[in-house]
């Protein structure tokens, strides 16, 4: 089978551990059309060629981005033609003008259609965007999910085909690998986060649930950017913290295993909105990887990801998180316990390779639908 696979979250190299290992499955002959950068509200990523064997990886012009909804890439259709594929695996939202693009030249060179969503909001968009969810509804062979929630919303707006729940990424265990005993830095205890500096992340819960903690003993590390930065610097300086906090900034995601590694925990203390709610939290399954006990809010997928392997506290609730700050601090041994235990919950659901191989059953599943439908026309047109 030939496999077109359309992301733009493909510039981060680790993510392309997951392409690896599709590509050494079975009767696949897989290649990625990847923009040349992205570039966002938290940050500006230029693609990295960290894993780039066994697959073709080809670099297209995008126009317009860091516009989530109305990217696009304007050459897709003259390289669907050159590469012939059965399947078009477009890795974004149905509401999404490159959606709907992709899967419209899909259509036309006889490929199937595959699109990702996370949405596990029931939101109604203005036009054009609600014409191309629903046209992408029709097109779509099949559908992945990347939370249970996101299928709930997909029944409800009218989607009635096939639809399986995959996560986008899972991790490699060999690279988000557990600290050796010489690999840590300080005997400080370290809190940390990674992600955007956004409102809806609850990095300021955080920065006001340490301010909570005894003044000794403890360092917190936020790695990643954003917005909120310099009103977060503000915050930890009126806390009385700021000589405590370090702010890391954006970094490659090649150095992001090292990082997690030097955490003694990470806190992941998303906060609700009215048209977002947290859809998976990547970064919980890292550090999990990584043998770092994570303590996640009730936001959205967050509990569900974590399950019984960290510590979950009332989104927005200060005094909660500093109680399990605290709690950690103080059990050395409830810390290695929860290490355990989230190491273990990714190596049995969240790897590269189970990603891959449940991504690889959905390209089969199609392709034999696929042959279905042709043999029955096939006999209605000999009849």
């Amino acid at each position: 089978m030939r496999v077109v696979m359309i992301s733009k979250a493909l510039v981060v190299g680790a993510y392309q551990r997951k392409l690896e290992e599709l590509a050494r499955l079975p009767d696949i002959e897989l290649t990625a059309i990847v923009p040349p950068a992205w570039r966002d509200r938290r940050s500006h990523v230029v693609l990295e060629r960290a894993h780039i064997h066994g697959y073709t990886l080809i670099v297209a012009p995008l126009r317009f981005t860091g516009q989530y909804h109305l990217h696009f890439y304007p050459t897709l259709g003259r390289l669907l033609r050159q590469l012939r594929p059965d399947i078009v695996h477009m890795d974004e939202e149905p509401y999404n003008l490159a959606t709907w693009h992709a899967l419209r030249l899909a259509e036309a060179v006889a490929a199937a259609g595959l699109f990702f969503t996370w949405q596990n909001l029931n939101r109604r968009y203005p036009w054009p965007f609600r014409a191309f969810e629903k046209a992408n509804y029709r097109r779509a062979a099949h559908v992945i999910a990347g939370n249970a929630t996101a299928v709930e919303v997909l029944r409800a707006k009218g989607y009635r085909g096939p639809v399986t729940v995959i996560p986008q990424f899972g991790v490699d265990p060999e690279i988000f690998r557990p600290a050796l005993a010489d690999e840590k830095t300080t005997t400080t205890f370290r809190i940390g986060y990674a992600g955007g500096l956004i409102p809806e992340k609850g990095v300021d819960v955080l920065l006001r649930a340490c301010a909570g903690l005894p003044t000794a003993g403890w360092r917190l590390r936020l790695l990643g950017d954003g917005p909120e930065r310099s009103r977060l610097a503000g915050l930890a300086e009126t806390l009385g913290i700021r000589e405590q906090v370090d702010f890391l900034g954006h970094r490659p995601s090649t150095q992001i295993p090292a990082l997690y590694r030097d955490f003694d925990v990470l806190v992941l203390p998303s906060v609700s909105r009215p048209n977002w709610v947290e859809q998976f939290g990547r970064v919980l399954i890292e550090a999990m990887a990584s043998g770092v006990p994570v303590i996640g809010s009730t936001c959205g997928e967050i509990p569900n990801v974590i399950g019984d392997a960290g510590l979950i506290f009332p989104e927005g609730d200060v005094q909660a998180l500093t109680a399990a700050l605290a709690r950690l601090i103080d059990a050395a041994a409830l810390r290695r316990e929860l290490a355990e235990r989230g190491r273990a919950r990714v190596l049995a659901r969240f790897t590269q390779a189970q990603v891959a191989a449940a991504t690889h059953a959905v390209y089969r599943t199609i392709l034999a639908q696929k042959a279905s439908t042709q043999s029955v026309a096939g006999q209605a047109a000999g009849d």
